[in-house]
């Protein structure tokens, strides 16, 4: 009852969304980490739908989202980071300028058809077409080489993981215990959600790892800590 029920605005419905959540965001939004910042929102956004928040929180922090939003698009957002989102809208507008990348992607992920066309033997990605292969990229060489039933299969492995997870989530002992698994796990699941929406064309291009998967030493570090 207490979740749909009508109250008067506090300051700390006001203050909470925005000490916690937007200005660590904009902060790493400012130095420019676009795909960060986004993730960073993400889990926040999980962890108060998870714990329910006040109707009129929620409220707040969409309005503050709106503003926040308008700011980072006017005076923080580099011009490349404007124009990767004005490609998602558009991809076909510059395919070989900004539009690149996404294009790419797309074209390495559908050549892999059902079966791949096997380990190493990729022409979007052995021939260097595909940009950031090692890391925001990955999962494009991968869905190439692999098909879609190797992509499927991946897939159903971070499925996987996430119900194991699950379990862990119902055995905490406490309210802290909880919210420190959830919070983890949307960590790690936000960052394949948007990796592997981001190079299948559903979400602009940001720099997101694919966890467990990207090269990258501090990625897969703070994967691990999280996961432990």
């Amino acid at each position: 009852a207490y979740y749909i029920q009508l109250r008067s605005i506090q300051k700390e419905d006001i203050i909470a969304p925005i000490d916690v959540i937007l200005v660590p965001a904009l902060l790493v939004l400012i130095e420019p980490d676009l795909g960060t910042a986004m993730i960073v929102m993400l889990i926040a956004f999980s962890i108060l739908f998870f714990i329910g928040f006040a109707w009129v929180s929620y409220l707040w922090i969409f309005l503050s989202s709106i503003i926040t939003f308008f700011i980072g698009w006017t005076w923080i957002l580099k011009p490349y980071q404007k124009q990767r989102i004005l490609t998602f809208l558009n991809p076909e507008n510059d395919l070989l300028g900004a539009g690149y990348h996404a294009t790419q992607s797309l074209i390495a992920v559908g050549s892999g058809l059902w079966s791949g066309k096997g380990f190493t033997s990729g022409t979007q990605s052995q021939l260097r077409f595909l940009p950031e292969q090692t890391t925001d990229f990955i999962f494009s060489v991968f869905a190439e080489e692999h098909g879609f039933i190797g992509a499927v299969i991946l897939i159903t492995l971070y499925f996987l993981l996430f119900v194991y997870i699950a379990k862990i989530i119902t055995r905490a002992k406490n309210r802290f215990a909880i919210l420190i698994t959830v919070g983890a796990t949307m960590f790690i699941f936000w960052h394949v959600f948007v990796n592997i929406s981001m190079v299948i064309g559903l979400l602009p291009v940001v720099g997101v790892p694919l966890p467990f998967f990207s090269y990258g030493g501090s990625s897969m570090l703070t994967t691990m800590i999280s996961l432990g």
